[in-house]
């Protein structure tokens, strides 16, 4: 299901004057259109986002004009912890498009259970779906892997529905042994010779 978003056109200068009040500068491109810029309110926008997900799909209203779109890309403010740019992809609801989606671990690692410990050296796949499929992420068990497995994109392709475009060995988990802590070194006394008599 998709939400629609109102955008109004801008101007590049405008930037500034925008983000105060508060709306925030885009451009959208993609099928059958050129590339515009446009600004969006953050507070409609981010309720859209919570309503359809980080990879839904939204109608952007430009002008009267309602195009299908995801949001392809977006910087944010890491301080203030607000949206500065966002880039919608126009899209076809027939055709396939690549998306980034992120990998959620499920499950607890027979290693984990050992004493090991589990890590996510790459949180997002590239997959290959319509924009009625796009999943908001791809579950992963990792309940089989012991201590010193890796999990990649092998172990998973023939298990999911989507078509994964990274290459088969992209980690997904790895289950590490558990840090030995050293021994302290045992302090050696030091044995006082008795002088002699």
């Amino acid at each position: 299901m998709s939400t629609t978003v109102k955008a109004q056109k801008r101007e590049q200068k405008e930037n500034a004057s925008l983000r105060q009040k508060g709306f925030i500068p885009a451009v959208v491109y993609g099928y059958k259109m050129d590339t515009q810029a446009v600004a969006v309110s953050e507070k409609e926008l981010l309720k859209t986002i919570r309503e359809v997900g980080r990879n839904g799909v939204l109608k952007l209203d430009v002008d009267g004009t309602s195009v299908n779109v995801v949001m392809n890309d977006y910087q944010m403010n890491v301080l203030k912890g607000e949206m500065i740019h966002v880039d919608f992809l126009a899209i076809n609801m027939k055709e396939e498009l690549e998306v980034s989606v992120q990998v959620h671990l499920v499950g607890t690692s027979v290693g984990v259970s050992e004493g090991g410990m589990i890590q996510q050296p790459n949180r997002e796949l590239m997959i290959t779906v319509k924009p009625s499929d796009i999943p908001e992420n791809i579950d992963v068990d990792v309940s089989g892997l012991g201590i010193g497995d890796i999990l990649t994109v092998a172990d998973i392709r023939d298990k999911t529905k989507y078509t994964i475009i990274n290459e088969d060995d992209f980690a997904l988990a790895i289950v590490s042994a558990p840090r030995v802590e050293e021994e302290p070194e045992e302090s050696v006394a030091a044995v006082e010779e008795k002088p002699a008599e």
